[in-house]
């Protein structure tokens, strides 16, 4: 019985330590409403410029639709990725994190997710008004909307990790983007795959498992990564 104590009381503080930092960074979010709407906003515009270029050629734009929200969707993710850690690095709360009784990967995790919330959910709830401009049919809609929301969890996962390996550095975003573009690859080419396959009426079950899969695996190795690199990079 007395073994089974501390073993309690460790999981509530973890539990307790990552609901807080995720409150945290949530209210942070909302004090900082104009970084949110900067990346909706660049989202957005990024997206209408193609069809404006383009013009009205309704099967060139079924084709690209689901690459171009894709891209899209990833740079402005990557907009607030290099703050991740980098204000709780400057005002000393990334320190108290490395300290906290709390296992460091469930609150890099809780960071993490908070950060998905305010950026890659956001995006993808806003992406199906986006798709109506590229005439992509309704149920290849639902199928962009839904790679979405299995697929930027991803970006944050991984971005995460680059953020944790460039905090403190100066030139830190372009150091970022090149760590962490090449690690992006997969998810947009399955994710868009999704896409370009229910268009073309084919399966789209395999496209959904492997991003899946990669999320699965994200979920556990990369909140891992990340706090080695954090602190390797405090220290």
């Amino acid at each position: 019985m007395n073994g089974q104590v501390p073993t309690a009381a460790t999981v509530l503080s973890a539990w307790d330590g990552m609901r807080c930092l995720f409150t945290r960074d949530l209210r942070l979010a909302l004090r900082r409403r104009s970084d949110t709407f900067a990346a909706l906003f660049f989202f957005v515009i990024v997206v209408s410029l193609f069809p404006l270029g383009i013009g009205p050629e309704t099967q060139l734009l079924r084709r690209m639709a689901a690459g171009v929200v894709w891209v899209a969707a990833l740079l402005a993710a990557m907009l607030s990725l290099t703050r991740l850690f980098a204000d709780d690095h400057q005002d000393g709360t990334l320190e108290q994190l490395l300290l906290s009784a709390a296992p460091l990967p469930l609150l890099v995790l809780a960071k993490m997710a908070a950060h998905w919330l305010v950026s890659g959910l956001l995006l993808a709830l806003i992406s199906p008004l986006l798709a109506l401009q590229f005439d992509l049919p309704l149920e290849a809609v639902g199928v962009l909307l839904l790679s979405l929301l299995l697929g930027t969890p991803l970006l944050s996962l991984i971005g995460g990790i680059g953020a944790a390996l460039t905090v403190g550095l100066r030139g830190g975003g372009v150091l970022l983007s090149l760590l962490v573009l090449p690690l992006y690859v997969p998810v947009i080419i399955f994710g868009s795959g999704a896409v370009e396959a229910s268009v073309a009426k084919l399966g789209v079950t395999g496209h959904f498992s492997l991003l899946g899969a990669m999320l699965a695996v994200s979920l556990v190795l990369a909140p891992v990564a990340a706090a080695a690199a954090l602190r390797i990079s405090v220290e």
